[in-house]
């Protein structure tokens, strides 16, 4: 596990491997490209992280990154010894920026998808910021940019007794990367990964 750091293979708690390797089982849509990173050394006793990018047509629509943390002996503001800890970032239609309810849409979409995967968790928190850029001179002929980015983080739940399935929140996360990226749900009853019923994207950014 080249991502985790503390104690390496086998000497790492089996709560972490575990969840590592749920990870791993997640079976994601094929507009998303996804691989192991560095991990942060400093939030927690060990760590593991996931860089994503949403691709259609060789263009890149979203990227972010998803990090598990683990605290052998638990952390009183996660409520557990687990937590996912993720950045969502894709660029808008400029006008989708004077939106005054983006914040709140955008951060159902990831309380939908946690939803709809049957990923259960608890104390969430984040922020969605938008920023536009505007320019000028000798760039004056770029269009207008605009870029929307979701913090979040939550500790995984047990559910039904058993350990958390990492699995599925890394799918709900992989969604919520998808609607940013304007793409529709992946509901069909063939799909490998079914998105979440009823989430709206965003527009398709300029090509």
């Amino acid at each position: 596990m080249a991502a985790v750091h503390g104690h390496l293979g086998d000497e790492a708690p089996f709560p972490f491997r575990h969840a590592v390797e749920s990870l791993r089982t997640a079976r994601l849509r094929a507009e998303v490209r996804i691989e192991e990173t560095a991990a942060p050394r400093r939030l927690a006793a060990y760590a593991y992280a996931l860089e994503a990018t949403v691709r259609v047509d060789g263009e890149e629509l979203a990227d972010g990154r998803l990090v598990l943390l683990h605290e052998p002996d638990g952390q009183e503001a996660w409520h557990g010894d687990l937590r996912v800890v993720t950045l969502t970032r894709a660029e808008l239609e400029p006008e989708m920026a004077g939106d005054p309810l983006l914040p709140e849409v955008s951060w159902s979409w990831l309380t939908g998808a946690l939803a709809a995967r049957g990923a259960a968790y608890g104390e969430p928190s984040g922020t969605v910021s938008r920023a536009s850029s505007h320019y000028f001179g000798g760039l004056a002929d770029r269009e207008d940019e605009t870029q929307i980015e979701i913090r979040a983080s939550w500790t995984p739940r047990e559910a039904g007794g058993e350990a958390p399935d990492l699995a599925a929140h890394l799918a709900a996360w992989c969604d919520l990367l998808c609607a940013c990226a304007g793409l529709p749900p992946s509901d069909a009853p063939d799909s490998p990964v079914r998105g979440a019923s009823g989430v709206v994207p965003l527009p398709k950014r300029r090509t």
